[in-house]
């Protein structure tokens, strides 16, 4: 059976508000609550209060005891994979070991110019991806860690403490580019974060196998997920359920509905008990 996650999505929401949605998603059983990695909203009006998001999870982590949370993704581009690396350790341990690492290149190009922040081209991104990836796990299992990378380098580092989870954290790595996101992802991801149509993320997973294959990694250790709409009608939204688990997707992450807390708690009570067998 599936994991059942969900999206509480920040856009728009109070404090207060979301400590709801995600007190709401631990106790009607869903696995994790994922936020995103912006600080300014996607839809809306554009003033509208977006909050930070691992200074989010290390708040959302001291008001719940048993769901798992994480980023869906973050941008490598937002912070130094060093800073990151501690912001992450931290989260874990207020957590008491419930999060998920989920990375990414980024993408929202207007954001990061209103901001100041670099937006390199393509390329270069997912260059700081496959590094911040080496210096993210480097930090977190080694000492003296010496690093020379195109984007990063390390001189004899040390983080301390080390996450609660070992060797760290589940790592997600989220993207479909199938030249060098996906062979990263076969290297080095406990997690593939796609999307598409079902057909489109067979292909994608099935190139993931092979990619892991000659990565030397057995293609099962290698979890695939992907998101879920809970705005059809329940027999599709079960359809979809289970066209994308037969495409081999165990994590669903649904998004939190337009239609508002009525249709979220109408799936937990009526549809999510079935997906669970």
């Amino acid at each position: 059976m599936p994991r059942i996650d969900v999206d509480i999505s920040q856009h728009q929401q109070t404090w207060d508000e979301l400590v709801s949605r995600v007190r709401f998603a631990e106790d009607a059983g869903f696995g994790a609550a994922w936020v995103f990695d912006h600080f300014k909203v996607l839809y809306g009006p554009p003033e509208g209060p977006c909050f930070e998001a691992w200074t989010l999870l290390a708040g959302l982590s001291a008001v719940t005891a048993r769901i798992r949370l994480g980023a869906l993704v973050t941008g490598v581009t937002y912070r130094h994979p060093s800073v990151l690396a501690a912001e992450a350790v931290t989260v874990d341990h207020i957590s008491a070991g419930r999060l998920e690492l989920g990375l990414g290149a980024a993408w929202f190009e207007r954001e990061h110019r209103e901001l100041g922040i670099d937006f390199p081209p393509p390329g270069p991104r997912l260059g700081r991806l496959e590094e911040a990836v080496d210096v993210i796990t480097g930090l977190m299992t080694g000492t003296n860690v010496s690093y020379q990378g195109r984007h990063y380098r390390l001189e004899g580092a040390t983080y301390r403490p080390l996450p609660v989870q070992r060797p760290y954290p589940p790592l997600w790595i989220g993207g479909g580019g199938e030249r060098r996101l996906l062979p990263l992802a076969a290297r080095q991801a406990d997690v593939w974060h796609g999307f598409g149509s079902v057909a489109e993320l067979a292909r994608k997973s099935e190139l993931l196998d092979r990619l892991a294959e000659e990565a030397g990694r057995d293609p099962a250790t290698i979890r695939r997920s992907t998101s879920l709409s809970l705005s059809e009608p329940w027999d599709e939204v079960r359809r979809d359920v289970e066209e994308k688990v037969a495409a081999g997707f165990s994590v669903l992450v649904a998004s939190w509905p337009s239609e508002g807390r009525p249709r979220i708690e109408e799936f937990a009570a009526q549809v999510l008990p079935g997906l669970r067998g």
